[in-house]
């Protein structure tokens, strides 16, 4: 039998460029509404600021954890059919919005419809991404995917602004249509390629049961939580931090330069982070958000800008490299892989809503929010240091120490005859 052709890198990727193509504006689309729901919901529908929060904690949840869902559900019908299914319900989740402008039980009920859309997503666009592909070819894939999806966050709001508020009706109206187009698209998509013949061969060999790359045991969930947990205090707490400091433009214009500038480093450095060793990756990952937060700290529109530029840094390299590490160390269906890496990502932004309001509010009555900065500086650079310390001492508990075997006499010896 012939060798099937392999879909890799960028030759005959037609659907792969589609699906970028479709990231853009599935985003795009996104972050023209979400990032204003708190202000709709409250504003415009009369609800109570704690049950906005509460909505959107909901929300949140599902987002992150239905991704062990979208596992699940592409390893039964495909990835291609997931996204098709979460594209349908999210389609529905923003339709619902229209009449849901003025009602706020629809527009619950629309918020919690396009969370699990986007539960069911992006493990699914992942996998879709790399199945089949050389594993040489997946950083720079889920590199341009991630790029594609950044700059659809950059350029949501600002398109949006306009209409929030005085034309929501107009808005939810583009967003639904744009989400029928896109999946529209979708189903014109093929079904996914084969896993290359070199994966299959190591899975009949059970070699794909074993981690490719040891790297002291690292677990990429563990540290696909630490990473998430770090991150979004920065995500949550800049804006409480820097408006006051600088002005709303002023932050406006650091969220577009991050979002640029992960669109732009993401791709350049994907082979390089590739490959780094695991925990080469970590520090400098760790390092640059620890740096980063201590230079907020210093404050002013230098310090804001430059720590938001280090911040940057450490997501480029840790979020990818986690996702390439959990999708070489299993043999599961990439799907599953991405929908785990969900999960971790949810456990770590749950920890850090926990922890951040708390400590952000411990450092305010203290009469300095530098010091919040100062404290997740902290945290950047010890928590890494106690994980890959459990880690190690779990792999010398688990090694048998010299002599502890029995002696080749008093073993069992096979009967004879």
């Amino acid at each position: 039998m012939g060798r099937r052709p392999r879909l890799g890198g960028w030759r005959g990727t037609g659907p792969r460029a589609f699906l970028l193509a479709a990231s853009f504006l599935i985003t795009l689309g996104s972050f023209a509404v979400l990032p204003y729901m708190s202000v709709l919901l409250h504003q415009r529908l009369g609800l109570g600021l704690g049950t906005v929060g509460i909505v959107l904690a909901v929300a949140s949840l599902v987002q992150f954890s239905g991704g062990v869902a979208a596992g699940a559900l592409a390893a039964r019908i495909g990835s291609r059919a997931t996204m098709l299914t979460a594209l349908a319900v999210r389609t529905a989740g923003f339709a619902a919005f229209v009449p849901g402008t003025t009602s706020p039980v629809l527009a619950v009920g629309a918020v919690i419809l396009v969370s699990c859309g986007a539960a069911l997503y992006l493990p699914a666009n992942k996998a879709y991404l790399v199945e089949g592909a050389d594993e040489a070819d997946r950083p720079r894939l889920l590199s341009a995917s991630g790029a594609a999806f950044n700059a659809g966050i950059a350029l949501g709001p600002p398109a949006a602004a306009p209409f929030v508020l005085g034309s929501p009706t107009v808005l939810f109206s583009c967003v639904t249509a744009l989400f029928a187009l896109v999946g529209i698209g979708h189903a014109l998509l093929p079904p996914a390629a084969a896993r290359p013949v070199a994966d299959e061969a190591r899975d009949a060999t059970g070699d794909a049961d074993q981690p490719q790359r040891h790297d002291d045991g690292l677990p990429p969930f563990a540290v696909t939580v630490l990473s998430v947990y770090v991150f979004m205090f920065f995500q949550h707490y800049l804006a409480l931090y820097a408006v006051p400091r600088t002005s709303v433009a002023y932050y406006g214009a650091v969220l577009t330069g991050y979002a640029c500038l992960l669109v732009i480093a993401q791709p350049l450095l994907s082979r390089w982070i590739a490959a780094l060793a695991y925990r080469d990756a970590m520090k400098v990952g760790f390092g640059s958000m620890a740096a980063g937060m201590a230079v907020i700290a210093y404050g002013g529109h230098t310090g804001i800008g430059a720590g938001a530029a280090l911040m940057c840094v450490g997501e480029v390299v840790l979020f990818l490299k986690n996702d390439l590490e959990a999708l070489a160390r299993s043999s599961a269906a990439p799907a599953s892989v991405f929908g785990r890496q969900r999960l971790a990502a949810g456990l770590g932004a749950f920890g850090s809503g926990v922890v951040g309001g708390q400590v952000y509010a411990g450092a305010e009555a203290m009469g300095s929010a530098r010091g919040f900065w100062l404290a997740v500086c902290l945290q950047a650079l010890l928590l890494p240091v106690l994980l890959t310390a459990v880690v190690r001492r779990r792999i010398r508990a688990s090694i048998p120490e010299p002599g502890s075997e029995r002696p080749s006499s008093q073993r069992q010896r096979p009967p004879r005859g």
